[in-house]
């Protein structure tokens, strides 16, 4: 049985409700993706790959940045990607920097090591890494540093919003 097979079955316990706050964004958008949650953390790529069965590539990154305005921004990337900071100042027109766990909290509604591309508590600037469409499947952070989702990667820009880019 899968893993999203075992979410299914009714004698699953109850999604935590960041997982939860996830799983309704999810259907919200009238997609059938499952959240499941893990007995332990998967608070890196790394972690998460590995509990899951994948390659870090396929573990789709949320990273938070702080705009020069004040805005959120949010950059998905694959998991073995580093972000270039200066493209995407380029990109979004204004100067980027780190975002403190306070202001991720903020503007996402999730802690760091658990932010999903989607179900913010605010509208952000989005940037989708292209090399994420290159995979067969995708695994993202669904609101708790225990939850994941699997995805097509053809449907994150749906989830999301934002534009695909080159971010790396």
């Amino acid at each position: 049985m899968s893993s999203s097979d075992a979410t299914k079955d009714s004698a699953s316990p109850p999604l935590s409700a960041s997982a939860q706050k996830v799983q309704d964004a999810i259907r919200a958008r009238g997609l059938d993706l499952t959240v499941i949650e893990l007995a332990v953390p998967v608070r890196t790529a790394a972690d998460a790959a590995r509990e899951v069965g994948c390659e870090v590539a396929q573990i789709a990154k949320s990273i938070i940045f702080r705009a020069a305005s004040g805005r959120g921004v949010l950059v998905i990337t694959s998991g073995s990607n580093r972000v270039n900071e200066q493209r995407v100042t380029e990109l979004i027109g204004e100067a980027i920097g780190r975002a403190s766990p306070d202001f991720v909290r903020e503007v996402t509604g999730f802690a760091i090591g658990g932010v999903p591309p989607l179900g913010h508590a605010t509208e952000m600037i989005t940037l989708i890494d292209e090399d994420l469409f290159k995979l067969p499947f995708l695994w993202a952070a669904a609101g708790h540093p225990n939850s994941l989702f699997r995805l097509p990667p053809d449907v994150l820009p749906r989830l999301a919003g934002g534009r695909v880019e080159k971010v790396t």
